[in-house]
């Protein structure tokens, strides 16, 4: 028997390149025709007393993971049932307040078909993702996301890559719809994302900032040797100068007192600090006090309420410990 030598393509970068524009024009061909459910269905899910159950097996699963992922991060109570597992105990994961988000590419895979019935049993609702549109999932379906039949972006046709790619794209459609939906906003993201960078992007000035006692402040009639002893035992190079109501009418940094050296123990506080000083909000991004510190200069910020009361003090090396950069 003589082999045959396969027949290569003139590059990979031009596969790569054929591959794109197919999967690029099968998601646009979605956007123009967004399945006629998709409005009900994000009324839906948010009328959901329960949590958003996903299921599908194979690449349908693998992208169904990824969807349980994104609603779960963005306000909506998500989490994926394996339908095998489902079928040895997991049912009892879905409840009648649930709805279920059932993906499958052909609308004919047998192992949903205890999911499909445990719905069906207990009035739960589905929400079918498919391209056959009288399939026996998507006749059960009570919303039919319905996705376009359009051609794999693989060379034989078979391995599923345009599908999938239209499945995870209707998913991140169906998740910033009902992000937007429900308002949510940055500090909402910041609550289920606390850890790494991301986590620390989000962080607020009133989760770093030092508080109470450790808050360098004096009063604007204090004579300078008091207010040098406060800012050596608080150690950040830096004091709020308070006036009789409390507010902070200044700041006296190091560089305040080299300049002031001459005259240094015969002022008072208010004779030396530098008046209306940078503040910030206690509620304001930790990135923003970062970017006030570098493009200032300073290394410390004072957050003050909203009569200009400092209700702590943040340092730059509080902002770069916790990793905002």
């Amino acid at each position: 028997m003589t082999e045959t030598t396969p027949v290569r393509p003139v590059s990979a970068p031009e596969v790569a390149v054929r591959v794109l524009t197919v999967e690029g024009e099968a998601v646009l061909a979605l956007a123009r025709s967004l399945p006629a459910d998709f409005a009900a269905t994000v009324d839906l899910i948010l009328a959901c007393k329960g949590r958003l159950i996903v299921s599908g097996i194979g690449k349908s699963g693998h992208i169904g993971r990824k969807m349980a992922a994104t609603f779960a991060s963005t306000g909506t109570p998500s989490f994926f049932v394996h339908p095998a597992e489902a079928s040895h105990g997991d049912l009892g994961m879905i409840t009648p307040d649930d709805i279920c988000l059932v993906i499958s590419n052909s609308g004919e895979t047998a192992e949903l078909s205890d999911v499909i019935a445990h719905c069906a049993r207990f009035n739960i609702p589905i929400i079918g993702v498919s391209r056959r549109a009288e399939s026996t999932l998507m006749k059960a379906a009570r919303m039919r996301l319905l996705l376009p039949d359009l051609q794999e972006a693989c060379s034989i046709g078979m391995a599923p890559t345009t599908s999938t790619t239209l499945t995870l794209a209707m998913g991140d459609a169906l998740a910033v719809a009902l992000m937007e939906m429900r308002g949510f906003r940055k500090e909402h993201f910041g609550t289920y994302h606390p850890g790494g960078r991301l986590g620390a992007q989000l962080l607020k000035v009133a989760q770093l900032m030092h508080q109470g006692e450790a808050v360098p402040c004096v009063a604007a009639t204090d004579p300078m040797p008091e207010v040098i002893v406060e800012m050596t035992a608080r150690g950040f190079g830096i004091a709020g100068v308070l006036d009789a109501s409390g507010r902070l009418l200044g700041v006296i940094t190091d560089g305040d007192l080299r300049r002031n050296l001459s005259r240094l123990m015969a002022v008072s506080a208010g004779e030396v600090c530098t008046r209306n000083p940078v503040t910030i909000a206690p509620d304001s991004l930790a990135l923003e006090a970062l970017g006030v510190m570098n493009a200032r200069k300073i290394s410390a910020l004072f957050a003050v309420d909203g009569e200009c009361r400092p209700v702590g003090i943040l340092h730059i090396h509080d902002c770069l410990r916790a990793g905002v950069v």
